[in-house]
């Protein structure tokens, strides 16, 4: 079976905004089930490390939990 590689690194990104929320894997987990985006912890944890890709509707979501520009996490990588 062929593993998905993530094209860019994006995970980095998204766990430095989620540090500078103050705000634990945990957290950010429970935000994204209270918005209808069902995600495990280790599912979450595997987006930080860019083990699985992260879908459109997750990236909306984690911008409006952290109050930030989409745009936030490419920050360096386009």
């Amino acid at each position: 079976m062929q593993k998905i590689r993530p094209d860019l690194d994006i995970g980095k990104n998204i766990q430095l905004i989620r540090y500078q929320h103050k705000l634990t894997q945990d957290q950010v987990v429970a935000k994204l089930n209270l918005m209808g985006i069902v995600i495990s912890k280790s599912t979450y944890a595997k987006l930080e490390t860019n083990r699985m890709n992260i879908k459109v509707s997750e990236l909306i979501a984690l911008s409006k939990i952290f109050g930030t520009d989409i745009n936030a996490f490419f920050n360096g990588l386009l």
